[in-house]
């Protein structure tokens, strides 16, 4: 099962801990939505799919280097490295003397330990995913001169560029629906490795209007609209945990845009799965989402059509997109350094996509 070319970047919640069946259609242009208004086209000032700040090959010690020639068979003579992602981690797509390629991800466990984690939990996860999913499958590991090293096989394939591609988003929304459905009831061995809750994640890192209204953190710039409504932010991300913790599956817990690679078929993979966790498949369904009501798409309609939607309480848009609002924008004062710079534009301007959608969901003015 191949790997990705694209982005490889902590989950939004993932930073340094911080204090305290199918699916539908895409509409062809901006929908009007909920309350019939349109949301207008707004990009991120820079494209996911140039948001890393990577090291290159030849940044790598020569001992690893070396060490990864010798379990590819060959030596490297062409590296590729990832452009999308926040992290500041080694990836790139390496091509060997003999023509055979290979995804592979490294890091140093001195000054990288919390990456180092993050590549080793996602190479058992991907061991232990079910077959036949457009997920990745890792080839080995290795150690060597204090770097930790992942090699996945490797795809064509490109970050969905934005505005999207109405084919693209169809394939990703109907991958994902694979994807929501394997994962409803897990295998053992996937659980049995120790997984976070969605429930937990969100007490501990998400939710952020409580802290704003305790006055505890200071309050972000916030938009006309949502402007003396944060007793309302509060109640609605306040109901996250309750409702993650009633799902009974398990949900990638990352799924942006940058963890998105469409293949030369046109097949949409998802990447990064770090951040597997007991959780509603809705969660990342929104979290994907953003990026389209960013378009001026009718995203209500995508969310309430596709399958991963099912079941969910009948406002659980209208709370993650509370609990995303506040995480984004509280989080986006500065860049931890194992991040890239890049990191607080992408948390400011996604926290402003899930607030503006919400606010237009809720008819603020």
């Amino acid at each position: 099962m191949p790997e990705v070319v694209g982005p490889h970047g902590p989950p939004v919640w993932q930073t340094p801990p911080r204090v305290p069946g199918s699916a539908p259609e895409v509409a062809a242009r901006p929908a009007t939505g909920q309350h019939g208004r349109v949301s207008v086209p707004s990009p991120p000032a820079v494209p996911y799919h140039a948001t890393a700040q990577r090291p290159a090959w030849s940044d790598l010690p020569q001992r690893v280097r070396a060490a990864v020639a010798t379990r590819l068979g060959a030596p490297v003579v062409q590296a590729r490295t990832a452009g999308a992602g926040f992290t500041r981690g080694f990836a790139a797509l390496l091509r060997t003397a003999d023509g055979h390629r290979a995804f592979v991800k490294a890091a140093p466990h001195v000054e990288q330990p919390q990456l180092v984690d993050w590549y080793a939990r996602e190479a058992a996860i991907l061991t232990r995913l079910p077959a036949g999913l457009p997920v990745p499958r890792p080839r080995w590991t290795l150690w060597e001169a204090g770097w930790f090293v992942l090699c996945l096989d490797a795809v064509d394939g490109h970050t969905p560029r934005l505005p999207w591609n109405q084919v693209e988003l169809t394939a990703t929304l109907t991958a994902f629906t694979d994807v929501t459905e394997a994962l409803a009831d897990p295998p053992d061995e996937l659980t049995a490795l120790g997984l976070p809750h969605l429930a937990d994640l969100a007490r501990e890192d998400i939710l952020w209007w409580g802290e704003v209204a305790a006055g505890r953190e200071p309050v972000p710039p916030l938009p006309a609209p949502a402007r003396g409504r944060l007793a309302e932010l509060v109640a609605l991300e306040s109901r996250l945990p309750g409702y993650a913790a009633a799902a009974t599956g398990l949900t990638h817990g990352d799924l942006r845009v940058d963890n998105v690679l469409v293949d030369t078929t046109g097949a949409a993979w998802f990447c990064d799965w770090s951040w597997l966790c007991h959780g509603p498949a809705w969660f990342d369904l929104v979290t994907l989402l953003i990026t389209g009501y960013a378009d001026g798409l009718d995203v209500d309609s995508l969310f309430t059509a596709h399958p991963a939607a099912a079941g969910a309480p009948g406002d659980a848009l209208d709370v993650t997109l509370a609990a995303l609002a506040g995480y984004h924008l509280t989080a986006a004062t500065s860049a931890p350094p194992t991040a890239s710079t890049h990191l607080p534009a992408h948390q400011r301007w996604t926290g402003e996509q899930a607030l503006a959608w919400l606010s237009h969901r809720q008819a603020w003015t």
